[in-house]
């Protein structure tokens, strides 16, 4: 009885490697040039992974490789998403102070409001709009996958997704060069410039690239900052899914939106279980190794599932829509600070 489970098991474990892993190990080489290139050209991994993806949209259609990258796209992804708790405890979050938390929080909340607000001067819908804003107030590119997951699908769900995660990458890079000067400029120093750069800069490797070259403490402050935003995934993805479920919840869409998803589920038992010092460093540093990886393949295979000349159908709008939340929540955080 014992021998024929386990040769059952065997033979429908062979079988889905068979039929992923041609998809899956393209992933992943992307996943790896794209990390080369960052290690010794500084590029940003997330858009090389996407621009590399891209490039190879026609793998997408290749019979072998089609299934691995669904695979790496979806699962892949929400594995990722879920070990990003991995990065977080409460010890770090309390560290930063209340008034900063709060300050944080609040960003995040008025960033996600603002978007959705003046989404129609955009000619953007309010699923997109909340997208965009989510990424650019929670952390870029890892939100922009966690989120488009709770959507509702339609045609353009995946060219938005491509467009929301090259545009905030590229305005994360372009801020972590321009904002530590501009807020030594304009008077932020210590706590505060870090509080600055990891409240408003999109993605969690260009705040600590422009927090530690300020100095250490503001590199401290301003990534811990930023890991505070990425706790906020997971109470913004549930509280977005009971509300889209409630909105369509007669059109016949809800039996797919899960209430809470199986991978915010495991980031927040993942994020709860590091708080009170259950996972031992070995596998704590193993998650979070495996988190970053497993989000840049799923980075390459969307992008391989993208036709470039698709993303016209998006229109400068919502690139407009991108910069407008971006500058929203930097005006936002230094008005409070400067209170």
């Amino acid at each position: 009885m014992i021998s024929q489970f386990l040769n059952q098991f065997y033979s429908q474990f062979r079988h889905r490697v068979h039929r992923y892993y041609p998809g899956v190990i393209l992933a992943g080489i992307l996943a790896l040039a794209a990390q080369f290139i960052s290690d010794y050209y500084g590029a940003p991994t997330m858009l090389m992974a996407l621009l590399f993806g891209m490039a190879l949209n026609f793998l997408s259609k290749e019979k072998r490789c089609v299934e691995g990258i669904n695979f790496t796209a979806k699962k892949v992804l929400r594995i990722g998403v879920c070990l990003l708790g991995a990065r977080i405890s409460f010890d770090m979050i309390s560290a930063v102070g209340l008034v900063n938390v709060a300050i944080t929080l609040i960003a995040v909340v008025a960033t996600i409001g603002f978007g959705i607000t003046v989404s129609k001067w955009f000619n953007s819908d309010r699923y997109f709009a909340f997208l965009t804003s989510g990424s650019v107030a929670i952390c870029g590119a890892s939100a922009a996958l966690a989120i488009a997951a709770i959507l509702p699908k339609n045609k353009k769900r995946d060219e938005e997704l491509i467009f929301t995660v090259a545009g905030v990458t590229i305005l994360s890079t372009f801020a972590m060069i321009l904002y530590p000067i501009l807020g030594q400029k304009i008077g932020l120093s210590g706590d505060a410039l870090g509080v600055f750069l990891g409240a408003t800069i999109h993605d969690v490797a260009q705040v600590v690239g422009a927090g530690y070259s300020v100095d250490e403490p503001t590199g401290d402050i301003a990534t811990i900052v930023k890991l505070l935003r990425v706790a906020m995934l997971a109470p913004v993805v549930v509280i977005a899914g009971l509300i889209i479920r409630f909105k369509i919840g007669g059109s016949g869409e809800h039996e797919s939106l899960p209430i809470l998803p199986i991978f915010v589920l495991g980031f927040i038992i993942i994020l709860l279980a590091n708080s009170f010092g259950l996972l031992p460093q070995i596998v704590k540093e193993g998650f979070q190794i495996t988190s970053r990886w497993f989000l840049v393949m799923a980075i390459a295979a969307v992008g391989m599932k993208i036709d470039m000349s698709e993303l016209r159908h998006i229109g400068r709008s919502a690139f407009f829509l991108i910069i407008a939340e971006t500058v929203f929540v930097a005006v936002f955080v230094v008005s409070i600070l400067f209170i």
